[in-house]
């Protein structure tokens, strides 16, 4: 089925050297760019990542030090790629967990301040496991009777992540509405605030942990009654665009916002 899309939306897919979207950086991304009269383009293309490549990430995507040693690094082609997904919606497989808090990241330490708040995301692998609970590679299989030979290809996996998506739009056309607002919704999970996931929305609206010894109360009250924890965080190794939400929420609160 044709998505039915207001904006363009780009699928997408990182390989990279592990999974802490703090330390880890991108050695592949892959674009598919699909716009509302329905044509779409790819755009693969290798980074240096200015660090070793694991061979326990080499292992998965085959792609080693050598490979990259002659590629840009992400800062290179930081200002033309976000111009290139700027206004466009995004979409991934396990990318509201993974791949779009990695991009943050690395578009931070790139310098530049992406704006991705009216940004909707569909994550492909929510609207799977609420429905099947499979993984991409079973996916394939089952939504268009393919198999996935070059899984962990960061281009193929973002072709088939296409695929299964349109495939799921005709498997279930009484459950899913073909429309991108519906879509990011049902692929939602969690109300994060973050990126990562560290901090998320309660079910009254107010900012909480979501890990360690404060999981579950109010960022604001942990701050107001224990200031170094504060103080800790932005110290401590986590992503650029938690320590920027933990910010914001201090400030407000200190101006009284």
């Amino acid at each position: 089925m044709k998505l039915n899309l207001k904006n363009p939306i780009v699928f997408f897919d990182l390989e990279t050297t592990g999974v802490d979207p703090a330390k880890d950086r991108i050695v592949e991304i892959s674009l598919a760019k699909v716009m509302p009269d329905g044509s779409q383009e790819t755009k693969t293309r290798r980074l240096n990542p200015e660090m070793h490549i694991p061979e326990a990430a080499s292992a998965i995507h085959h792609i080693y030090d050598q490979d990259v040693a002659d590629c840009p690094t992400f800062q290179m082609i930081a200002k033309s790629l976000w111009s290139y997904i700027e206004g466009c919606d995004l979409a991934g497989y396990n990318s509201n967990k993974f791949d779009i808090p990695v991009l943050v990241e690395e578009f931070l330490r790139a310098g530049i301040d992406v704006d991705l708040k009216k940004r909707r995301f569909i994550d492909v692998q929510n609207i799977f496991h609420k429905m099947e609970q499979r993984t991409l590679v079973a996916a394939y299989k089952f939504y268009c009777q393919k198999d996935l030979t070059e899984a962990h290809s960061a281009e193929a996996d973002t072709l088939a992540t296409l695929e299964v998506l349109q495939a799921q739009l005709d498997r279930y056309p009484d459950d899913l509405k073909n429309d991108i607002g519906f879509l990011a919704e049902f692929s939602c999970r969690d109300q994060n605030v973050d990126y990562a996931g560290r901090i998320v929305y309660n079910d009254k609206g107010v900012e909480v942990f979501n890990f360690g010894k404060h999981k579950g109360r109010s960022v604001s009250e942990v701050f107001r009654t224990e200031p170094s924890y504060y103080l800790w965080m932005m110290n401590g190794d986590f992503p650029q665009y938690t320590k920027k939400v933990i910010t914001a929420i201090r400030l407000r609160d200190i101006n009284g916002k």
